[in-house]
């Protein structure tokens, strides 16, 4: 099932990543999960909020480059090599993951991937039974 997640690109210095969240917060918008990929210039932030259009707005009226892409998510028990398992399967299927990023609570994983091609993806992930996230779920975790 798809999502929507935000991704902020980010100049690296002392203080946007600070910037990005109290404007969140101030809109009344939660951070569910969130992950900061970088190099020397700039990050991105990709997040899973509460309310993402929202977000998307807030955002861009306070003058950040962001962009809404959708994503799936997923949960898989958290244990050794279950993650692996489905990765595998989408592998063979010649799905390639974009990027992943992932939260263990107890014994679960909650899994969220940006794949090559998400209607082939999301109907893989059905076949195997995987443990879909809707979105309105995802944004409330």
């Amino acid at each position: 099932m798809k999502a929507k997640q935000l991704s902020v690109f980010l100049e690296n210095k002392s203080g946007r990543l600070t910037e990005v969240t109290e404007t969140l917060g101030n809109a009344g918008i939660n951070l569910s999960a969130m992950s900061i990929a970088d190099n020397s210039d700039f990050g991105i932030l990709r997040c899973i909020v509460s309310d993402p259009d929202k977000a998307y707005q807030v955002l861009k009226e306070a003058h950040f480059a962001v962009k809404l892409t959708d994503v799936i998510g997923f949960i898989c028990p958290n244990t050794q090599g279950s993650l692996a398992v489905v990765l595998k399967e989408l592998s063979a299927k010649g799905i390639f993951i974009e990027y992943m990023y992932s939260f263990a609570n107890g014994n679960v994983a909650h899994v969220v991937i940006r794949p090559s091609d998400l209607d082939y993806c999301d109907k893989v992930l059905a076949d195997m039974k995987v443990d879909l996230i809707a979105a309105n779920d995802l944004y409330q975790l």
